[in-house]
């Protein structure tokens, strides 16, 4: 009777794994079979290298967004990664208890605080401070970069420390043992031996950052241009889709799920220069 609720969980757990397995392939082939012939009659390097996005004149080229997207991915990569890398290993390494339980439900809820709060939060708050004491209309590339940068801290840190917790005791004490300071121990030992949870944490930070819209969308500026600075607006790859998606017909639209074929390679990308990355870490 064993043995048969062993094997009906089994089937369960295969058909779960089907289920997920069977809806990433739908959306791939929803993408590609909608994007790419629009990409092929547009034209392939008139699409992805093209600087003007005008549909009313059938002109679609998204440049400016993949380089819009490229920035503020890598100004929140900036911002977050090393905050929320050091946040985690002084939660999980450093911080008294009492300190932790206060936190960790902030650091959670920051997690469960939608998009467009954080979205009304930069233009109620970061913008202006652009704008005064930096420069320009305030909607930017780096008011957009910061924006990102804090919603994706939730994740790192999360996944961080769980990661740094889950290194064995023994690494620390045997660091210890050797003289190592408590710091050194930890920032040489511990954190080392955690890459691998840190990186994962990293690369869903990295998803979170590229895939964002609302809030983007609020404090970018939305300008289908290649920014020259810091300070000039910029559109994204995720907001070109959702500005236009509610009015878009023929070629028009289709460009558009064009545009998401190109998001979901570029993400692919990432993910797959991350594991190789991780892979080399390991191997070194």
């Amino acid at each position: 009777m064993h043995t048969c609720k062993e094997r009906a969980m089994h089937i369960v757990f295969a058909l779960t794994a089907c289920v997920s397995i069977a809806a990433v392939v739908l959306i791939c082939v929803f993408l590609f079979a909608n994007g790419v012939p629009a990409i092929a009659e547009i034209g392939v390097f008139r699409f992805l290298l093209g600087t003007e996005w005008r549909p009313e004149n059938n002109i679609f080229g998204i440049l400016p967004m993949i380089v819009g997207s490229l920035y503020v991915t890598a100004g929140a990569l900036l911002i977050g990664v090393p905050v929320g890398i050091l946040t985690a290993v002084f939660m999980a390494r450093f911080c008294p208890p009492k300190l932790h339980k206060i936190l960790t439900p902030a650091i959670n809820l920051m997690a469960g605080i939608p998009s467009v709060v954080y979205g009304f939060f930069g233009l109620v708050v970061l913008v202006p401070f652009v704008r005064e004491y930096i420069g320009g209309r305030g909607m930017s590339v780096l008011t957009a970069s910061v924006l990102l940068g804090l919603m994706i801290l939730p994740t790192i840190i999360n996944v961080s420390e769980s990661a740094i917790r889950a290194v064995p005791s023994s690494y620390y004490e045997g660091a210890l043992a050797l003289g190592a300071t408590h710091e050194r121990s930890v920032f040489c030992t511990v954190v080392p031996a955690a890459k691998s949870g840190i990186f994962a944490g990293i690369v869903l930070g990295v998803g979170r950052a590229i895939g964002e819209t609302m809030a983007v969308m609020m404090v970018a500026g939305n300008q289908p241009l290649i920014p020259d600075s810091l300070t000039d607006g910029v559109r994204t790859l995720t907001t070109n889709i959702v500005m236009e998606m509610g009015y878009s017909t023929d070629l028009h639209r289709e460009a558009l799920i064009g545009t998401a074929v190109v998001l979901f390679v570029f993400v692919l990308l990432i993910n797959v220069s991350f594991s190789l990355l991780k892979r080399k870490g390991a191997k070194a």
